[in-house]
This record gives structure tokens, sequence and C-alpha cells, in this order.
């Protein structure tokens, strides 16, 4: 089978020479015909010139787009090629090539997307925070598609020409998790296995711990809203009507045992729970069939 090895690089001029050459080093040892290609986003160092000297094609960007829309570019790129497999590896170093070939083991074994695992292998470094926020996001997925998840985030995967056919890519915060949710609800088969990763440098995608920290709690109620509409907006509107309802009641009581009728600020504050916590509802209800 023929393989996509598909590299995304911003300003990874000191690491993408070596990572190249480590990739090539493997995959001369596998009997599978090969590609390696770079997809620069914007780099302003020599992320090309030592891409190219290293021997990887470059498809390079005019500017910085991000993350997601290189990886939608690597797809794109993937699905001009004849090629039958796609891997996907960081140009940081934080991912072993040498696991590549087990990878493309299980893809040949009969899995559509196949997911390198942080957590299932060695970790030589990850920020706490990180490594809170990740397993957070692999708990998220694990219960959205009904299936075992220990790490949803990785850079590291390979894939079938179907499942990048049949898997548009249109979530700017959380591609990558996309990618799965997508896969589980379209049959795909999908396996995990451990990969061994290395310390790198800091993350350039955020300035500290507590940046990343609130950033992935957002994203997972991202998630949550993206895929699951009834249930988000279901319990926010539930709570709403639970607080109306309680407050209510308490009215209700005051007035059987006082005989006093008062409180209208607060009886104009119950109605107007109630009817957000409906309203609420509606747009859960209207989301859910939207998605669909």
């Amino acid at each position: 089978m023929n393989v996509y090895v598909s590299i995304p690089a911003y300003n990874e001029g000191e690491s993408i020479a070596k990572i190249v050459t480590s990739i090539k080093n493997v995959m001369h040892k596998q009997k599978d015909p090969y590609t390696i290609i770079v997809v620069n986003d914007g780099s302003s160092d020599n992320t090309v010139q030592e891409a190219k000297k290293a021997g990887a094609l470059v498809h390079s960007h005019p500017k910085n787009y991000g993350l997601a829309e290189t990886f939608r570019t690597e797809i794109k790129e993937f699905l001009s090629s004849k090629a039958d497999i796609f891997v996907h590896i960081d140009a940081d170093g934080q991912y072993n090539p040498e696991d590549i070939p087990n990878l493309i083991k299980e893809i040949k074994n009969g899995y559509d997307l196949v997911l390198g695992s942080r957590f299932l292998g060695n970790i030589e470094y990850m920020p706490f925070m990180k490594r809170l926020g990740n397993k957070a996001f692999a708990l998220v997925l694990s219960r959205l598609t009904k299936m075992k998840l220990t790490d949803t985030t990785t850079g590291f995967r390979a894939f079938t020409r179907k499942v990048a056919e049949q898997i548009p890519i249109t979530n700017t915060f959380t591609y990558t998790q996309e990618q799965i949710i997508r896969a589980t609800r379209e049959k795909f088969a999908i396996k995990e296995i451990p990969v061994n990763t290395n310390k790198t440098r800091e993350s350039r995608l955020f300035n500290s711990s507590f940046e990343y920290a609130i950033k992935a709690w957002i994203n997972i109620l991202r998630i949550y809203r993206d895929y699951e509409p009834l249930k988000f907006f279901g319990k926010i509107g539930i709570s709403f009507i639970t607080l109306g309802t309680i407050i209510g009641l308490w009215l209700v009581y005051l007035f059987l045992t006082t005989g006093k009728v008062g409180h209208t600020p607060l009886a104009i504050f119950t109605i107007l729970l109630l009817m957000i916590g409906l309203q609420v509802i509606l747009f859960g209800f209207l989301a859910d069939m939207r998605r669909k």
C-alpha cells in the first residue's frame, strides 16, 4: 500500500530536517512505497529549505492559517495523490517516527482510523494542566462516542483514503476530536495503540497552563454544544426551569400558609426563569434537528 506521511510545520527549521530524515530511515525498512510532505503554514524561518534539503515535498501557505486549516490542506493534498494510507505526525519531535509502522500495520489489519495514544505509552514530559485537559477531552469523547478513548488530541494518527474522503473537517477549534466523532458516527473502525513521546519545546499555542486549561474547557463545551445539542441546551434549560419551579413553589407555600399575596418582583423573576428554560430547551431541539 502507498503511504503518505504528512507533517504540518510552522517555524520548525531547527527540527524539521531531523524528523524528515528519521521518517525516511524508518520507511526505507518497509516494503510500502511512500511520500513525505511538509505543509508549511507560512513559516518565516528556514523550515522550507531544511525540509526540501532533507528530501521532503513541501506545500506552503502564503501566511499562517493555523492548525485546523493546515490539516485540511494536508487532507486535500493526500486526496490529490494516489496514496492509500495517510499518516500524520507533528514536526516538533514529540512523536517517535519508529512507531509509524505500528500505525500502518493496524490500517492493514482492517482499521480505518488508528490513534497513537501517549497515555497508553510512555510520556517523557507533559505539564500537569495539559495532561489534565487531555484526559478531560478523552473522557468527554469516550462518552460521546461510547468507546473507550485515552488520547483524543494526539497529533500522531493514520487513516484510510475513505476516512479522508467521507469526513470533512469543519471545526476550527477541535478538529482532531471532530474527526474521531464523525468517524464513529460513520461506523469506521477505530483503534488506539501505545506510542512513546519525547519532551519538546514549550507550546506556541498557549502562553501558560492556565490559558490552556481555560481554552480546553471552552472547547469541551463546544464539543457538547455541537455534537450533543439537545443534552447541552436541555440541561441548561432544565436548570432554569428547576430554579423557577422551586421559587414558584415557595411563593405558593407562603400564600397557603400566610394568605398573603406579594413578592411581585420575585414572581416576575420566577416567570422569566421558566420562560428562559423553555426557550433554551427549544434551542436544543432546533439545534439537534439541524445537526441531523
